[in-house]
């Protein structure tokens, strides 16, 4: 097709009734043109996925068209759905079958001859990288090759329009950057189609063309270079005192006339309201402006980040303890822990410290044995071997006493979701020990801090994921404890709350409290004082973001293309070492 592979006009769609109503997309138009990646981005909540469901004729329009393919999925859905590949957030897998299994399952739901089934076999094993495990059961792969199978069943028939619901959430930067390379091989080699949407900006700045949705509104399309444009002039680079990056952003974050302020190497991008620098007069001789190239993120930013929010406060804690005996200024002591599980083994001798008051990443790809590790350091995981300490205690000889000190807020948020906001309040504040005044106090706290005051009688099931990532943050801190455990707190998390999420552990770090954070998002790698990556249960580097690159940038061969990034130090470091062919069945 040479004109759009999807239009639709006027397109609205509603859920529920009454007061439980929900208006998920209110009077959408828009484009999707042939032969390229188009890119749907929008907030939690925007209406991305009730967008792409209509796309494939899964839930029918209240008012207005939707075409695909030139055909009208109203009377025509079926013709549609044998035409278009769809991948939704969690492709349906069977992790008791094979790689083997999973794709004989799938050609026999699509119709696949048999006699078609070697050939497309074998080219989509090829270009998934999955020919070497087509007998390993679909549960012991690693995140990123789960993805990769799930888009290897999509792709067996080879759809004229692919769709695909934020494919990359949860995946590391390695296998982040081949389903990209596996998305555009398929749009320059095949011609097809592809409507992708992604929680990652960086992502939307690879595409052809951008649908910017908000509120169940397009409030704008284009390339990604027409969201940058309209702020040239107003991004500047601000530097200060070496360790100083943090309160800096703290301070021209509430300065007037600065529209936003993010941590960038050892420097803070700001976005101004206007074409005028912010004022660095205040803030000190040693720190300095320069003018910076807008991008994609800036631009959505803009757009979208409310003009009255308030940067993030979450002063008092009220943290009323005294140092543990024996503490020293590490607040994380870890000395050549080992976790085995049988024969094999998740984490091999690593060591590393994290300093009180600092924001500490724990980066790997999938099952390189970081959650491992970070289920021993909160206590969850007995370690084999080695020693770790956490707050000044020794984690071996007082479990109990380490966890008092601490708060955890899983990956995948262990909320009840049946259960009010407040009601979640009150049962972890008495799992970490709080009753009566003290306990109501702390709710009180967490309700205005997380500003969750106007949900609190809400169930959280009903919460969308900002929310939900909210609540989940103020149980951990309920305690007030020294050291907060986010095990990727942020996956999945459109940008505007990762953002907001980010500018309270600032607050936090700024506060005194310790955060030890696991993030697959290099991004947010970059806002942390300073990383361990590791591989296979070893620890391959350590030091700041800047530290890392400059690292990879001076070891010879370590790197087989520039490195501009930490994602691109991350996948080169991962590269360099040598693999084991097993590293992809890693248990954390």
């Amino acid at each position: 097709m040479t004109g759009p592979v999807l239009t639709a006009v006027d397109l609205r769609k509603g859920f529920g009734a009454g007061d439980r109503a929900m208006i998920a997309l209110d009077g959408v138009s828009l484009q999707v043109g042939a032969g390229a990646v188009t890119g749907l981005i929008g907030p939690d909540g925007s209406g991305k996925t009730t967008f792409m469901r209509l796309a494939v004729g899964l839930l029918l329009p209240d008012a207005g068209r939707i075409s695909c393919l030139g055909l009208d999925l109203s009377s025509q859905s079926g013709a549609v759905q044998g035409a278009v590949g769809y991948m939704p957030q969690r492709f349906g897998l069977y992790e008791d079958l094979s790689v083997r299994e999973n794709l004989d399952l799938y050609a026999d739901l699509q119709g696949l001859p048999l006699q078609e089934r070697p050939e497309r076999y074998a080219a989509l094993l090829s270009m998934t990288g999955l020919g070497v495990v087509t007998g390993r059961l679909a549960g012991r792969l690693s995140g990123g090759m789960k993805q990769k199978l799930g888009l290897a069943c999509t792709l067996l028939r080879p759809p004229r329009l692919l769709l695909l619901d934020e494919p990359t959430v949860g995946v590391d930067p390695l296998s982040r950057r081949e389903l990209w390379r596996i998305v555009q091989g398929l749009v320059e080699r095949e011609r097809m189609s592809v409507l992708l949407s992604t929680a990652y900006l960086d992502e939307a700045e690879r595409c052809a063309d951008v649908i910017l949705l908000h509120q169940g509104r397009v409030i704008g399309q284009g390339p990604p270079s027409s969201f940058s444009a309209p702020l040239r002039g107003r991004v500047f680079l601000v530097t200060g005192p070496t360790g100083q990056r943090r309160p800096l952003q703290a301070r021209l974050s509430r300065q007037p006339g600065v529209r936003d302020a993010l941590l960038q190497g050892d420097a803070v991008r700001v976005v101004t309201d206007s074409a005028e620098a912010p004022d660095c007069t205040p803030l000190g001789p040693s720190v300095s402006c320069a003018p910076a190239q807008p991008c994609f993120e800036d631009g959505f930013i803009d757009r979208l980040k409310p003009r009255t929010e308030q940067p993030a406060d979450l002063q008092p804690l009220d943290r009323r303890r005294s140092a543990a005996p024996g503490a020293t200024a590490a607040a994380i002591e870890v000395d050549h822990l080992s976790k085995r599980f049988g024969s094999f083994t998740a984490v091999d001798a690593v060591s590393f410290s994290v300093r009180a008051g600092e924001v500490f990443g724990l980066l790997g790809a999938n099952g390189a044995g970081k959650t491992t590790t970070f289920r021993m350091l909160c206590g969850l995981l007995p370690p084999t071997s080695g020693r770790l300490s956490v707050a000044g205690v020794d984690l071996r000889r007082a479990p109990a006493a380490a966890r008092a000190r601490i708060g955890y807020m899983s990956q995948r948020f262990s909320l009840y979701a049946g259960l009010s906001v407040t009601q979640n309040l009150r049962f972890f504040g008495r799992a970490y020990g709080l009753g009566g005044r003290r306990l109501r106090q702390r709710i009180h706290w967490a309700l205005g801090a997380f500003a969750l005051a106007d949900l609190a009688d809400a169930e959280s099931g009903t919460l969308s994921l900002g929310y939900r990532q909210r609540l989940a943050m103020a149980s951990a801190l309920l305690h007030a404890p020294d050291i907060l455990f986010l095990d990727e707190p942020t996956s999945g998390v459109d940008p505007l709350a990762r953002r907001e999420f980010w500018g309270r552990i600032n607050a936090l770090a700024e506060g005194g409290i310790t955060v030890l954070v696991t993030t697959h998002f290099m991004q947010e790698a970059e806002y942390c004082d300073r990383l361990a990556i590791m591989a296979a249960g070893a620890l391959l580097a350590e030091g700041s973001p800047t530290q890392i690159r400059e690292q990879v940038r001076a070891a010879p061969g370590a790197a087989t293309g520039p490195v501009e990034t930490l994602e691109d130090a991350f996948i080169a470091l991962i590269q360099a070492r040598p693999q084991t062919g097993t590293g992809d069945a890693r248990p954390g």
